[in-house]
């Protein structure tokens, strides 16, 4: 479900972005503001999603997620102008906001807690599997990004259909890990550097989804499948990113973060520096799907350890804001893009990536064990 929603539903416009535009005639600034209703449903999707999920448990919110991701798709497919795409990527975008949470739920009442930080990284990591497929069937459908969406659409009712199975019904009785309206923290003051560094990680990697294949495309001499195998190798190196479970075990959180943080960043730059040369825009494609899905693992476990009294709420906070920050950085990176070009605009966004190294976890967010709710 995350694959579908994230890979399929949310990220793969990037990818189709080109073809799309030249169907309907989309300026780079229009495509930047679409793109930012995919993170602007994700806001509003996600508050909903945290509250609901703390008082009904997951499935309701995981199926609706479900739904959501293929309306969306199917709308965007068969769309005959920008303002019937934009209502499809509102709801495509939603859907994203709306599966976070719940899964969380999920894990923290049927995982048990020492395998909890591990499994949210690697159901986390299921945005890679998503834009492997997106990648693959760009490649075999380009340019028929119409025909692409239905066949994402199709995927993804089969998959709601499974997880309408695979979900138990009803409410989890004792097991139930959330208490309904605890949405307590342990203070403002823990949470400030996980909102600061949520909201600028979010802002410098917009650019990168939105406009990192069509960059790679006008500055380069690239063939339909080196132009697929670019989104390719984010999907693929992005899997790479379900270890941050493991690494925070072992090097610790604001280790993880820092790692993260750097390597985001020189993905931009390293874009902006040679898109041109196809080993320099694979390497900055792999350094930036395996960062930006091990950092999103980082993101999740730091929330969860702020928020210990509710982890639906742990991930909805991080997500939330990284979110409200893509939307900025969508907007950004199309007026740049339009004013500077594409290397100015992945340039700004990657220096103000590095920004993001100087917040991060502290020592007390290092052991779950040091963290008790109020």
């Amino acid at each position: 479900m995350v694959a579908v929603t994230y890979g399929l539903a949310r990220f793969s416009y990037g990818l189709l972005l080109p073809d799309i535009n030249a169907s309907l005639n989309m300026s780079e600034f229009l495509s930047g503001a679409t793109s930012s209703l995919f993170y602007l449903a994700y806001c509003v999707t996600i508050v909903l999603s945290t509250v609901i999920t703390t008082q009904e448990g997951p499935r309701r919110m995981i199926l609706l997620a479900g739904l959501s991701a293929f309306v969306g798709m199917l709308m965007m497919a068969v769309t005959p102008n920008a303002w019937v795409l934009a209502f499809g990527v509102l709801l495509a975008g939603g859907s994203t906001g709306l599966v976070s949470p719940p899964y969380g739920a999920a894990i923290s009442l049927w995982i048990q807690e020492e395998k909890q930080g591990k499994a949210n990284t690697w159901i986390n990591s299921g945005t890679s599997l998503g834009i492997v497929l997106s990648g693959a069937g760009a490649y075999f459908l380009t340019p028929n990004w119409r025909l692409t969406y239905l066949i994402y659409a199709v995927l993804t009712l089969l998959i709601l259909v499974w997880n309408y199975k695979a979900i138990p019904k009803g409410r989890m009785g004792s097991r139930l890990r959330f208490k309904k309206g605890n949405y307590s923290i342990r203070g403002v003051k823990e949470a400030k550097p996980l909102i600061a560094a949520s909201l600028i990680l979010g802002i410098s990697t917009a650019a990168f989804w939105t406009f990192s294949r069509s960059f790679v495309e006008v500055a380069g001499d690239y063939s339909d499948w080196q132009l697929s195998g670019f989104w390719v190798v984010i999907g693929l190196f992005g899997v790479l990113g379900g270890f941050s479970g493991s690494l925070i075990e072992k090097g610790g959180l604001p280790f993880a973060y820092k790692l993260g943080s750097l390597s985001i960043a020189s993905a931009s730059i390293i874009l902006a520096v040679a898109p041109g040369n196809w080993l320099m825009s694979y390497l900055s494609a792999g350094i930036f799907g395996c960062s930006y899905i091990f950092l999103t693992g980082v993101l999740l476990v730091w929330g969860i350890r702020v928020f210990i009294a509710n982890a639906s709420l742990g991930i909805g906070v991080p997500f939330l804001l990284l979110a409200v920050g893509q939307v900025i950085g969508s907007i950004l990176a199309g007026w740049l893009v339009g004013s500077w070009g594409y290397a100015a605009s992945f340039m700004i966004h990657g220096v103000l990536g590095l920004t993001a190294l100087l917040m991060g976890p502290g020592k007390r967010q290092n052991e779950m064990a040091n963290i008790t709710s109020d």
